[in-house]
């Protein structure tokens, strides 16, 4: 397809796979779509059809929301070629970098790396998509472990910019710098962390979900009203700030005795602060205001950074709509209020 870009393979046609098929090829990349196992002819047609028609649907649903022009999906959906298990051979040795999104277990996971490793060169990454092993656990199933990583994306795949990228001890540090060139040259956000289950995101994700339902539970508020304060606050608040950078923001102090109100009020020890918190109290590390917390403030001008936060939080309250204007009564009385400070009486 004349492309300079890397040949992207992605070893499992089901959802995930799909997802990095459309990123990959949304981007410009020639993407080998490679079904896991062997299967009928009927079966087979079945999900080729399946998998094409998911991401073009997806592609039909982006472009009518005015993210890219419709008239580029054709083109968009020809990157992608959907590969038969008995062609696998010859699409993984063309293949650059390989992403395995097979079903999450581990007989699954051991033949799906058997079978790449097989037919990959040997100067090719393979990266795991799984959400629930390590890499530490997966780098003893491939051949060359140095080039191996874990690669966890969000779904859809293809949406959600975050990229988990998780190298084991043995991985070659240029691969794990490589890996995230490419994830950043398709548009993503790729962070990296330690192989520790649940990683970044889905670590989270069961606190926060599980404390929501038991809020639920305990009759504290509805469903709704939970989720209208995670969306209109607490999800507000985190997309413009990061969560660390929230506590220094706002100071170690707060979360230091806010989690020493919280556990004492609900004798709950899962509301107590981690040792991290009860140090930086110590060391008077409490966030921008001491110049230091998680992070150095030493060189910022504190008065800069508070106007680009709020810059931040206003610019986002404008994207979702949810900027109120001033009512006109207001608005008059200011404009009252300026148009009578330019021309003041003169009184006699």
């Amino acid at each position: 397809m004349g492309s300079d870009l890397p040949l992207i393979a992605s070893l499992g046609a089901g959802r995930m796979g799909r997802g990095i098929a459309h990123a990959f090829a949304y981007a410009g990349h020639e993407v080998l779509l490679i079904d896991s196992k062997p299967r009928t002819a009927g079966e087979l047609q079945e999900i080729r059809d399946s998998a094409l028609a998911e991401v073009d649907a997806s592609l039909a649903t982006i472009a009518a929301l005015g993210v890219f022009d419709d008239r580029l999906r054709p083109a968009i959906l020809a990157r992608i070629r959907f590969v038969a298990y008995e062609e696998a051979a010859a699409a993984l040795a063309r293949a650059d970098v390989l992403f395995e999104g097979v079903p999450e277990v581990a007989e699954a996971k051991r033949a799906a790396f058997a079978l790449a490793c097989r037919h990959l060169r040997a100067d090719a990454i393979v990266a795991s998509t799984t959400s629930t092993m390590l890499s530490t656990e997966l780098a003893a199933m491939v051949t060359h472990p140095e080039r191996f990583l874990n690669a966890h994306w969000l779904n859809p795949a293809y949406l959600v910019p975050l990229v988990e990228v998780s190298p084991h001890s043995g991985t070659a540090p240029d691969v794990v710098q490589q890996v995230r060139v490419l994830l950043e040259a398709i548009g993503k956000k790729p962070v990296v962390c330690a192989a520790a289950p649940g990683y970044i995101v889905p670590r989270f994700q069961v606190l926060f979900m599980n404390e929501a339902a038991r809020m639920v539970e305990e009759g504290l508020a509805t469903a709704e009203d939970i989720d209208r304060a995670v969306r209109y606050g607490f999800g507000f608040r985190y997309a413009t700030m990061g969560v660390v950078e929230f506590i220094d923001y706002g100071g170690v102090d707060i979360l230091f005795h806010a989690s020493r109100y919280m556990s004492q009020a609900l004798g709950d020890a899962r509301f107590n602060a981690p040792d991290i918190v009860d140090r930086h109290m110590r060391e008077g590390r409490i966030g921008l205001k001491s110049g230091a917390g998680f992070f150095d403030y030493r060189d910022t001008d504190t008065a800069t950074y508070r106007a680009d936060v709020l810059k931040r939080q206003v610019e986002l309250l404008k994207h979702l709509g949810l900027l109120p204007a001033p009512s006109a009564s207001l608005a008059q009385a200011q404009t009252t209020a300026i148009e009578a400070s330019a021309n003041p009486r003169r009184g006699g």
